[in-house]
């Protein structure tokens, strides 16, 4: 978590302790996924989630992802934040609610979850020709893997 604490007690007898519900950059080669405890190495995969009080969890891949949010440790009202990585933007966090999901055996993912993210439905729509795939909406996405 990412927390400041500020002290003016002299000034106004006041504290204030804040923290940064923010997204946080995915460090590949550094950053250990929350779910499986592996190295994140493949930056066209992966995700974020951000609850409201600053807490950051990181995962490789989409099934690691959904396997955490389907879970239910924290109810999904409980995020700030839900992202994943847009496969033709290695690195770039997009938000997860509103990309466009891309399940197929053709796809090779960290976890082997045969799911990509794509940022808009026209990239998503050449990668689903050419590897035979499921286009899913998130609420499909979600589902894969309960």
């Amino acid at each position: 978590m990412r927390c400041f604490f500020i002290s003016v007690f002299a000034i106004a007898g006041l504290s204030i302790v804040s923290c940064s519900t923010e997204p946080e950059q995915i460090n590949y080669g550094t950053d250990i996924c929350h779910f499986c405890k592996m190295t994140l190495m493949d930056n066209k995969f992966g995700a974020e989630l951000v609850t409201k009080k600053g807490k950051v969890y990181k995962f490789d891949d989409m099934r690691c992802f959904f396997n955490y949010y389907n879970i239910g440790n924290d109810a999904p009202s409980g995020y700030q934040h839900a992202l994943v990585i847009d496969y033709l933007n290695p690195g770039k966090l997009i938000n997860a609610y509103d990309a466009f999901y891309l399940k197929s055996p053709e796809i090779r993912s960290p976890m082997d979850g045969q799911m990509a993210a794509f940022d808009s439905k026209a990239s998503m729509s050449k990668f689903k020709k050419e590897w035979k795939g499921i286009y899913l909406a998130w609420g499909e996405a979600v589902t894969q893997y309960k």
